[in-house]
């Protein structure tokens, strides 16, 4: 595992399009979201540490922010090669098993996360209702707790969401989100060989 921060696309980019294929078998694409009042676009995986960290959060914040008209929508660009527990078969458990309420979709050739210039896993985009990037940046300031390799404790200091539950605030309420906002960190997306960012 590398820590790894997120690359901070330049605010007031328009979201690059996607069409991959999601935990239900089907087809979720951009186009779907146009009618949103905002877009968290996650590029999350099943393996991460810090993905586990917010997960159950994560899932609770959805739920809560689908309600007020928010879409949401998850993909995995991991190489599911050298790292199976990241494979489809297994995304389709790990979306039951957190709960996740929004689609979780594969990027098997990794264009899509080339696209978006994503870094790490949890890497978070939010987009407002025009598809502009209004927000790039952490969940929250809480980061899992190594005890030791392999394992972690999410206890010691929770997630909460606050970070991008102000910035969906924000969108909701037109008001502006300060451009001053902190990267997320988290493991790196982990690149086909041959396959890595410049």
């Amino acid at each position: 595992m590398v820590m790894t921060a997120s690359t901070m696309m330049d605010l007031g980019t328009q979201a690059p399009d996607f069409s991959l294929k999601n935990t239900e078998g089907g087809t979720t694409q951009l186009a779907d979201f146009k009618q949103a009042k905002a877009l968290v676009v996650l590029f999350i995986c099943n393996h991460c540490p810090y993905v586990i960290h917010i997960a159950p959060k994560l899932a609770e914040l959805a739920k809560a922010y689908q309600a007020k008209g928010v879409e949401f929508v998850a993909i995995n660009s991991n190489d599911t090669q050298t790292y199976p527990a990241d494979s489809f078969e297994n995304m389709v458990q790990e979306k039951q098993k957190q709960g996740y309420p929004f689609a979780y979709l594969i990027d098997d050739t990794q264009a899509v996360a080339k696209a978006y210039n994503a870094a790490c896993t949890p890497d978070i985009f939010v987009f407002d209702q025009n598809q502009a990037l209004a927000y790039r940046g952490q969940f929250d300031a809480s980061r899992p707790f190594r005890i030791s390799s392999g394992n972690y404790d999410s206890s010691k200091n929770p997630a909460t969401g606050e970070d991008l539950a102000h910035a969906l605030d924000c969108i909701l309420a037109e008001k502006l989100i300060a451009s001053e906002q902190l990267a997320s960190i988290g493991c790196n997306i982990k690149w086909k060989p041959g396959n890595e960012p410049a």
